[in-house]
């Protein structure tokens, strides 16, 4: 009799914990899924869950393009469906990731930047939103080399099902000048 009780609990107990967790990712979801109660602003990333194949260029120091990097980048949903979270693997071994929180207060997009070179003890934030043009911008403030006040930009653009772009630059506090220092072209795999 006491085993039945048990076994009874325990179904109850693996049932009502799967169900409370039951956006996170699993073998039928790999990459999660969007929690209904979320913010509906949390889909704003759904195109780009799953992995793309990237190629990667970026600016060097004499203002030249590097060459290209063949990366992977690769989104999930996390805290039960209620934020996303991204992670690049790159093939010159520098990796990243950033952890996207949507706060309807703000009706902003927080997002939290880390990297594998260097560790930093504090992770560097930018904020934003999904524009009419369905880009996805985000800001954070940043004084150019020679200290001119301004953001440093990231947009996604051109996202579809398929494929999406993003760029970072640094753009003057008008956004009247930009220099582009960064490029990301993806192309979905999963």
């Amino acid at each position: 009799m006491k085993n039945i009780f048990l076994l009874i609990f325990l179904s109850f107990f693996v049932v009502s914990v799967s169900a409370q967790y039951e956006y996170e990712p699993s073998k039928e979801h790999p990459y999660g899924q969007l929690n209904p109660d979320a913010f509906p602003q949390t889909g704003d990333y759904a195109p780009l869950i799953g992995v793309s194949e990237c190629i990667s260029e970026s600016r060097a120091p004499d203002g030249s393009w590097n060459d290209e990097v063949q990366m992977l980048w690769k989104w999930k949903y996390i805290m039960n469906g209620m934020a996303v979270q991204d992670e690049t693997l790159k093939a010159d071994g520098l990796h990243s990731g950033s952890i996207r929180q949507f706060n309807a207060d703000s009706s902003k997009w927080y997002v939290h930047y880390y990297s594998s070179v260097p560790a930093s003890p504090t992770l560097s934030t930018w904020e934003g939103t999904k524009t009419d043009e369905s880009k996805i911008v985000l800001y954070r403030r940043q004084a150019a080399p020679n200290g001119t006040d301004g953001y440093y930009r990231l947009t996604f653009y051109e996202i579809t099902d398929e494929s999406f772009k993003w760029i970072g630059e640094w753009v003057n506090l008008g956004e009247t000048f930009s220099y582009p220092t960064w490029k990301i072209s993806c192309e979905k795999k999963k």
